[in-house]
């Protein structure tokens, strides 16, 4: 049976996907067979599971520096919210309902159950599993239905790991406050405390781990350095909340791209790997008004709630906006929810994502969507049919869209398990697609930045960045845990 090790955090955003990452790759190079878990995680960023479900997009990063392919075990509870106190819940991969937050609680037993037998199926099949909690481990609202911190370790026999975040300020009332609302046997099973993100010389915090030492009794068993370099996927949109985002002033030489900041933004990673072009610009817009003429191309992301985001860019001033800078020949890219806001109409029947029953769309392109019951989950391959690349992706959506009028055509053919069909569309410089990660795609990424290039009287370049180079960084971040935490002590611990 697999020993288990449980890293928790002072709250949300501490580093706690982070320290998990790095630890499975820090095992799985000495040869220890390794494997993620998150009981319950709260992101609209997901991604499908080897066996067709979706999961959080950070046990997916887990699993890769695991060497593991991602598994629904792995994180057997998935909450997506969706506006208006509804959150989406999935279980083991699939769509479990659409429940309000008040009533989460009285799910929980049943989630846990979930929870108990994914756990018990992999500690079966690895040696050590590595689990991260939820937000904050001593959340004391919250605690009495706990099913993803001390609660589960206790029952799962792991001993625990918590994490700071120093960067934020209040290192110690985050360490020392947290352990005296512990109870004796949460003091007990806590075997160590790491202090993330710090900035300049960890020499001048020696005193602060004597203190914390002291008052706690509790081993600070590494001080991990800020490092704002790495290109491995957060897990959640807080990445992308306006305190978090560094603007960039456009720039005529470069390429410059704006993302519309929907109120329920999901799978935010699809335009991530544009932050490491070179001579792109890429900023998250929140208002109109920040849309310049400066900028070349406008992306419109996934969202959680195409229809409450479709209301909300026709209020907050968006759509005439978009529509000005679409009749000036930009180019307009909507990617799944974005896709279907550029169509003329989303129908919810059956009340999935809103009471609304339906919408009017940007209107930008000849299409309608139809949000159905049944969620499509499945990785994809195909050709873009405007420059025919290859590209490569997944998709995530409950509405299915067709063309209603004969003005232009579909953006790629697509296929998955033997079956194939046309995707999206385009007309003129206006385009969407399903194709979660489509960005990824090099050549096709290559050819719509060299689109742009070409426009501006830029030269056109080749393709330098892959996503295969994550997996250097999960070695990075291996090498930088091992420099800065104690292995010996946590090997110990495990």
């Amino acid at each position: 049976m697999a020993k288990a090790i449980m890293i928790l955090g002072t709250g949300s955003s501490v580093g706690k996907s982070l320290v998990v990452t790095a630890l499975c790759s820090v095992l799985k190079r000495r040869g220890i067979k390794v494997c993620p878990f998150k009981a319950q995680n709260m992101s609209n960023n997901s991604f499908p599971a080897a066996e067709g479900g979706e999961i959080g997009r950070a046990q997916v990063v887990q699993a890769e520096a695991a060497g593991l392919l991602p598994s629904v075990h792995m994180n057997p509870v998935l909450l997506k919210p969706s506006g208006g106190g509804i959150i989406q819940v999935i279980v083991h991969g699939k769509v479990f309902g659409n429940i309000r937050t008040k009533e989460y609680p009285k799910l929980k037993p049943r989630l846990k159950e979930a929870i108990l037998s994914s756990y018990k199926r992999l500690e079966k099949e690895y040696d050590v599993i590595v689990i991260e909690g939820a937000g904050s481990c001593c959340e004391m609202n919250l605690k009495a239905h706990d099913i993803a911190n001390f609660p589960l370790a206790k029952q799962i026999g792991a001993s625990c790991i918590i994490v700071g975040d120093i960067d934020r300020g209040g290192i110690f009332p985050q360490l020392i406050g947290t352990y005296h609302l512990m109870d004796e046997e949460e003091r007990r099973i806590t075997k160590g405390f790491i202090v993330n993100k710090m900035r300049g010389e960890i020499s001048l915090f020696l005193d602060g781990i004597r203190f914390i030492e002291d008052y706690t009794s509790i081993p600070v068993i590494g001080v991990l350095p800020y490092v704002d370099d790495l290109n491995i996927d957060p897990e959640d949109s807080v990445e992308v909340q306006k305190e978090n985002l560094r603007k960039k002033e456009p720039d005529q030489g470069k390429i410059n791209i704006a993302v519309i900041r929907l109120p329920s933004i999901s799978n935010f990673t699809d335009t991530g790997i544009l932050f490491y072009e070179k001579d792109v610009i890429l900023n998250y817009l929140f208002r109109p008004d920040e849309l310049s003429d400066l900028y070349d191309m406008l992306i419109i992301p996934g969202t959680k709630n195409s229809i409450e985001d479709a209301l909300w860019i026709k209020k907050s001033g968006w759509e005439k906006k978009i529509k000005e800078f679409a009749r000036k020949g930009k180019i307009v890219f909507g990617i799944c929810g974005g896709f279907q806001i550029l169509g003329k109409s989303i129908k919810d029947p059956y009340g999935v994502e809103s009471e609304k029953g339906e919408v009017k769309g940007i209107g930008l392109l000849p299409i309608r969507t139809v949000i159905f019951k049944e969620k499509t989950v499945r990785k994809v391959k195909g050709r873009c049919l405007l420059n025919r690349r290859k590209i490569e992706g997944y998709e995530i959506h409950m509405g299915r869209t067709e063309a209603i009028e004969e003005k232009g055509m579909p953006f790629s053919k697509l296929r998955s398990d033997g079956e194939s069909w046309f995707d999206g569309w385009i007309l003129g410089n206006v385009m969407g697609t399903y194709v979660h990660g489509i960005m990824d795609s090099a050549g096709f990424r290559e050819d719509i930045l060299n689109r742009i290039r070409l426009k501006k009287g830029l030269k056109p370049k080749k393709r330098r960045i892959n996503r295969m180079l994550r997996f250097r960084e999960y070695e990075r971040l291996a090498d930088i845990f091992e420099k800065y935490c104690n292995m010996r002590k946590i090997l110990e611990i495990i």
